[in-house]
């Protein structure tokens, strides 16, 4: 109590900050490159041209599934557009005699029921991967782990990534003007100055993606008003997702109202392109046509949508306006996930996330710097400040480190490989283990350098890789038009720059090793205390 202001929210800054750092440095990462996630989902497929003909790709949908599942329960279809590797389709099988009832919505699992049609119309055998998706799940569920787990401790993690960014600008009352200092080859001093850089740079941008992130998982942390206003937990959903309800099945058979003319009609009354389809019993004479706008065109995560018959293509339902609070909602999710943003708006968010990424990553860094400069013999600090520095080393450029080995993972491993796709996650955590032994085993120098300088030179050789041995390489990509693709390939380029030339100062960094300081009683014994002379 007898510290100032300042001082209490410099300690919780430094520790709300510091328990779960590492957990928050791989949400900033994941959730930054997610940012590109339809891009990375064309990007770890080369084998499949860009689309060009959404309106063809989802006619050729339609008579895909009208052969492959004619009498299935429903069929779900994500729209194509130029930034998808194409028409993304699943479908739930219709239930047979003795079997126990699925539901009205099933699950994606089996590969049996769900396809990807490409741009000339026809069933991708393009690689199996997870893509960009994984970025985007590994961003809230992280892996290996029970999903519910992995939400708690991303949400207590983003609250203690709130209290951090508040209480360092109370800290910080020279905050601005420190953004404009950046003293080099200071030692501690530089650690603060970039922290300090990377965190006002982007200052709204951190307070909004924590604060809508844990919007998004309100419902888990924060459950009570369900629970108080609502005695039937089910009807929550209703309320927030309302629909057009069930569909009774009427055992007459009707051909299916071409799927591109409803299409054309539901966009021309929302005002915006078409993001997902859902068709109820298709084929049947009580067939229903559920649309969805496409997130990428409106700020709101809940997007309106509109049903029609399914035989004469009639509109039959519109969902109500939603009410102010989820609105609200909405909004805030749409604001976090930025899927509303056009490339220039996305290329913001991206490189605000990267200021994120570097404000975690400098901030955990900066921890050990300021504690070695005060260990009794920083030549030889504790076991607590060992597994911190250790920590540090194994994320910071352990992660990157696996993320350059899952790519090389979609480029190398058999396409015909059974699981390929939870393979290349796989080798990413090898990888990162890998990582850790280095990190036990070798001094902090040397591992610094190495996971620093590999990762640098594994994403470095992924664009000359795509030159050599696909048809997506960057310069064909810039020559086509294909932007997105460039643009990955250029980024992986500066990246790969950026941790070689980190690497290199790392390597030529001498640290001044201080001597170790001598307690008060030490001190006396080593320096008797002169008696004056008489």
């Amino acid at each position: 109590m007898s510290k100032s202001l300042r001082q209490s929210q410099s300690f919780l800054h430094t520790w709300s900050g510091m328990l779960l750092g590492w957990i928050l440095f791989l949400v900033f990462v994941t959730g930054t490159i997610a940012f590109w996630r339809e891009g990375m989902n064309r990007w770890m497929r080369p084998e499949l041209a860009r689309v060009e003909q959404p309106m063809q790709v989802l006619a050729a949908t339609q008579r895909f599934l009208a052969r492959k599942a004619p009498d299935a329960q429903s069929w779900f279809i994500t729209m194509p557009s130029e930034r998808s590797p194409g028409a993304q389709t699943f479908w739930i099988p219709a239930e047979k005699k003795g079997e126990a009832p699925r539901g009205r919505r099933g699950r994606r699992g089996r590969g049996d029921t769900q396809a990807l049609i490409g741009a000339d119309g026809q069933v991708s055998t393009a690689r199996e991967t997870r893509g960009g998706d994984f970025f985007y799940r590994f961003h809230f569920d992280l892996h290996y782990m029970p999903v519910i787990w992995a939400r708690w401790l991303v949400g207590v993690a983003a609250m203690m990534m709130l209290v951090a960014i508040l209480s360092g600008i109370v800290t910080h009352k020279k905050i601005f003007r420190d953004f404009f200092t950046l003293r080099r080859h200071k030692g501690q001093r530089s650690w603060l100055d970039g922290h300090n850089a990377s965190a006002v740079l982007a200052l709204p941008f951190h307070l909004m993606m924590t604060y809508t992130g844990l919007v998004t998982l309100m419902a888990l942390l924060m459950p009570w008003a369900v629970v108080a206003n609502y005695t039937d937990q089910t009807k929550v959903a209703a309320h927030l997702f309302p629909t057009a309800g069930e569909v009774t099945r009427a055992n007459r058979p009707a051909p299916l109202v071409p799927l591109t003319r409803v299409v054309a009609d539901a966009e021309g009354r929302l005002g915006g392109p078409i993001g997902y389809i859902e068709v109820s019993d298709p084929g049947d004479a009580a067939a229903r046509i559920t649309l969805g706008q496409s997130p990428a065109s409106t700020l709101s995560a809940r997007s309106p949508r509109l049903a029609y018959d399914g035989v004469s293509g009639r509109l039959i339902w519109r969902a109500p306006d939603p009410g102010a609070a989820s609105a609200t909602a909405g909004v805030m999710v749409g604001l976090h996930a930025g899927r509303f943003a056009d490339t220039g708006l996305r290329w913001i968010y991206f490189l605000c996330g990267v200021a994120g990424t570097l404000m975690v990553a400098s901030g955990l860094v900066l921890w050990t710097v300021k504690r070695r400069e005060k260990l009794p013999d920083p030549a030889r600090p504790h076991l607590g400040f060992r597994i911190v520095d250790g920590l540090n080393v194994a994320v910071i450029g352990g992660f990157p480190f696996g993320i350059a080995a899952f790519l090389w993972a979609n480029r190398l491993l058999p396409v015909g490989l059974k699981g390929r796709a939870e393979w290349e996650v796989h080798c990413l955590f090898i990888v990162w283990a890998l990582a850790f032994a280095v990190t036990l085993l070798a001094s902090r120098r040397v591992a610094w350098t190495t996971l620093l300088a590999g990762t640098g030179a594994l994403l470095i050789g992924l664009p000359v890789y795509n030159a050599l041995a696909t048809r997506h390489g960057l310069l064909t990509s810039l020559v086509t038009g294909d932007f997105m693709l460039a643009g990955i390939d250029t980024g992986l380029l500066v990246f790969g720059l950026g941790f070689l030339l980190v690497a290199r100062r790392t390597a030529r960094h001498r640290a001044a090793i201080r001597p170790a300081r001598r307690t008060r009683v030490a001190s006396a014994v080593a320096e008797p205390v002169l008696e004056p002379a008489e």
